[in-house]
């Protein structure tokens, strides 16, 4: 458990579902999706949130990152209710508290780096100079300092996503939701990913939230959630993950690990 997690114990939850459902379609076409979820999630945590395809997560992603509306139930985020918000009042939330980082990196082709990661705060209104400023920062937060120049053509993958993670943090969200960020990324690219985003989780304080169906990227987080069948199948928080396990090894006496 982080200290932020500690500090929040008994105290109200970053985030809260309860009792969600959301069905889509009318009559006998109408599929159940959620099936009465309970969440409870804590500022400064790591989540991964599994199941198989048709399991509900990435609906329950959705919602939690106020793209979509449950059908009944509450979401409370900083003990405010969600569910009663206005398309343009979430949209709000989510420009102000939300980032998202996706599996198709969704980067504009001929707009550089630096540009890319502007975009939020171009939609927000703000002077070019505090745009710029910001936006390198974003990048060297992720290790793309010297990279602002670079159209997507002229990036690897594994920078490609970095540009989006930059993108997504750019506005110093409370919560940062990443959907498959490793699934268009060959396995050393997805785990330098997945140590950029425990970094920022654990420097930063962002709360992460992530759905992943690969067990290793999901060993990176600090709590694991599992989706079966619209419901909440099983939530436990993870003993060993790997950037601890690495911590502890590095930090330990020559040989005392073998």
């Amino acid at each position: 458990m982080t200290a932020a997690q500690e500090d929040s114990v008994g105290a109200t939850p970053l985030i809260e579902l309860r009792n969600i459902t959301k069905v889509y379609g009318e009559g006998g076409l109408a599929f159940q999706a959620l099936k009465g979820v309970d969440l409870r999630i804590e500022q400064g945590d790591f989540v991964a949130i599994m199941g198989p395809s048709g399991s509900g997560k990435s609906t329950a992603m959705n919602t939690l990152g106020c793209l979509d509306r449950p059908t009944t139930g509450e979401y409370l985020f900083k003990g405010a209710h969600v569910e009663t918000l206005t398309r343009d009042e979430r949209a709000l939330l989510r420009r102000r508290f939300f980032g998202f980082v996706f599996q198709g990196f969704h980067l504009l082709p001929r707009t550089t780096a630096l540009e890319n990661v502007e975009l939020p705060l171009l939609y927000r209104g703000e002077p070019t100079a505090k745009r710029h400023a910001a936006a390198r920062k974003a990048l060297a937060a992720v290790g793309l300092t010297g990279w602002e120049h670079h159209t997507p053509s002229e990036l690897s993958g594994g920078q490609q996503q970095r540009v989006a993670i930059a993108r997504a943090i750019v506005t110093e969200p409370v919560v940062l939701l990443a959907d498959e960020p490793t699934g268009n990324l060959d396995s050393q690219r997805s785990g330098e990913i997945m140590e950029l985003l425990w970094r920022l989780n654990a420097e930063l304080g962002i709360t992460v939230l992530m759905v992943t169906h690969e067990p290793d990227m999901a060993a990176y987080a600090r709590r694991i959630v599992r989706f079966v069948d619209g419901l909440l199948d099983s939530d436990h928080a993870n003993p060993a993950p790997v950037m601890l396990a690495r911590e502890a090894l590095a930090a330990a006496p020559f040989g005392e690990a073998l």
